[in-house]
């Protein structure tokens, strides 16, 4: 097995539910953070989702960095493009972080929409806005997202029909960090491999 697991079928892979472990380290400070909780994937409906809060993986308002209801840049109403076809993934983080001694709930939406091919998305935030394109037919892919002055550059990396993993690196005036997540599959024994259409043969 190589390093990389290769994904024909990007959408059907990630449907489902997900266990998620993220850390959190400001390279500024040196502070650290800790997440853990639960992320879904479940179809959009063919209306779209109503008015939502979302933003990047990043620092929240003057409670230090981590997934939290209305961070990202810009407006939080249903403005942007949304899907008008049962064709997409709502994504929803729900969970605790931890930081500094301090515990709080956070959670997050986002929109996976269908890419320009299956092993594709194109990930937006849930009021429409793009975030990043997603390309796992490789296994591996590294996204960028321009936050004012600051980049947020996301290596996204499957390493089995199971497991995927991102490590976003945030750096710019306003923010120095990186954020380390692990994903594991929730209900395994209900997934199978050969309906999301991995290349991989071996």
């Amino acid at each position: 097995m190589g390093e990389f697991w290769p994904v024909g079928d990007a959408l059907a892979y990630l449907a489902g539910d997900w266990r998620v472990e993220r850390a959190v380290r400001d390279l500024a400070s040196g502070a650290e953070g800790h997440f853990t909780g639960t992320t879904v994937f479940e179809p959009m409906e063919a209306s779209g989702p109503g008015p939502m809060e979302g933003s990047p993986p990043g620092p929240t308002k003057n409670t230090g960095p981590g997934p939290t209801k209305n961070t990202g840049p810009g407006p939080t109403k249903n403005t942007g493009p949304g899907p008008t076809e049962n064709t997409g993934l709502r994504h929803h983080e729900s969970g605790t972080f931890l930081w500094q001694g301090t515990s709080r709930p956070a959670e997050r939406t986002l929109w996976f929409l269908p890419g320009r091919g299956p092993g594709t998305a194109d990930v937006r935030f849930s009021d429409g806005r793009p975030f990043h394109d997603l390309d796992l037919t490789s296994g591996r892919y590294v996204a960028d997202h321009p936050c004012s002055a600051d980049l947020y550059r996301g290596e996204f990396t499957v390493l089995d029909e199971h497991r995927w993993r991102t490590v976003w690196r945030v750096a710019g005036p306003a923010k120095d960090l990186v954020l380390t997540t692990d994903y594991t599959r929730e209900n395994t024994d209900h997934h199978n491999p050969e309906d999301v259409g991995y290349l991989r043969e071996d």
